[in-house]
């Protein structure tokens, strides 16, 4: 009888068969195969072809990274970053993000930066979580690119530069970040570094209004009621106001001050209309 291949593996698990994979995936790593290791722990993780066991995902891990596997660092810096299956050690996650970001894993980039960031297992330190953000932004991680503006937005780090700060947003909203659209639409909105431009902002508050973003939505219904950027229309701000307080309570008294300018057969409309663009997940919005 033949035996498995390591492929056969990844084979039984692209076919949802998780309980021939974890087999041959125990096999291999039995044997010190670190992404056999690696693939194991995942399904401990997840809960894959096993019952979900952290402390064997832990084990596995372990395994594969002190072999160099990256992606298992990078997993154990996320499961002692959040107290998963071990108490949380921020100690421990920084010794194996820092493993994994010098081996250039974006992710393992990302939260080293946002541990500096926040001062989380060290003393709060921008310069460094710029550096790390950086490091992140350059391989096309929108979550870095994102927090890279927000400290440009901010001067934390480095200088207030909001050319920098919409180069980075654009980048991350260009991945669909949502935070990243929104801010971008305050910037224009505000003429914050940038020439005022309504149409820019419509443009940026849109995209994020429709990934449900109910800051956004509430925007976009300030500039239906004032008229900014588009024709004035009470009826599409009632619409984005309502959207807005359905995903954020706080934006009802927007909702409520709108409706007193309006007749019921317009509130009826636009209910209508906020129906069918929830109905659409945003998709089909006026």
């Amino acid at each position: 009888m033949l035996k498995n291949t390591f492929q056969d593996g990844v084979d039984a698990y692209n076919n949802d068969d998780f309980e021939t994979a974890t087999k041959i995936y125990s096999s291999f790593a039995n044997q010190g195969d670190a992404v056999a290791q690696y693939n194991l722990a995942s399904m401990y993780y997840n809960g894959e072809g096993v019952p979900q066991d952290y402390s064997q995902a832990i084990k596995y891990y372990r395994l594969a990274a002190e072999q160099g596997d990256a992606d298992a660092q990078y997993e154990l810096g996320i499961m002692y970053d959040n107290g998963r299956g071990v108490p949380q050690d921020y100690a421990q996650a920084l010794k194996y993000y820092r493993l994994a970001a010098e081996q250039e894993d974006a992710g393992a980039q990302l939260n080293l930066g946002v541990m500096y960031a926040n001062g989380e297992g060290m003393p709060q330190d921008y310069s460094q979580a710029v550096k790390y953000y950086k490091l992140a932004a350059e391989q096309g991680n929108a979550s870095a690119q994102f927090n890279l503006g927000v400290m440009y937005t901010n001067g934390e780090g480095m200088p207030q530069n909001y050319a920098q700060a919409v180069k980075y947003y654009r980048l991350a909203a260009e991945q669909g970040n949502t935070n990243a659209q929104y801010n971008l639409g305050l910037i224009y909105d505000n003429g914050r570094g940038v020439p005022q431009d309504y149409a820019q902002a419509l443009k940026y508050y849109r995209l994020a209004a429709e990934q449900g973003n109910a800051d956004a939505q509430s925007n976009l219904g300030v500039m239906y009621k004032n008229g900014e950027g588009v024709r004035q229309d009470y009826i599409f701000a009632y619409m984005w106001f309502n959207l807005a307080s359905a995903n954020n309570k706080s934006y009802k008294e927007a909702l409520n001050k709108i409706s007193t300018k309006m007749n019921s057969q317009q509130i009826e409309k636009a209910q209508e209309l906020s129906s069918l663009c929830l109905a659409s997940n945003y998709k089909n919005c006026p």
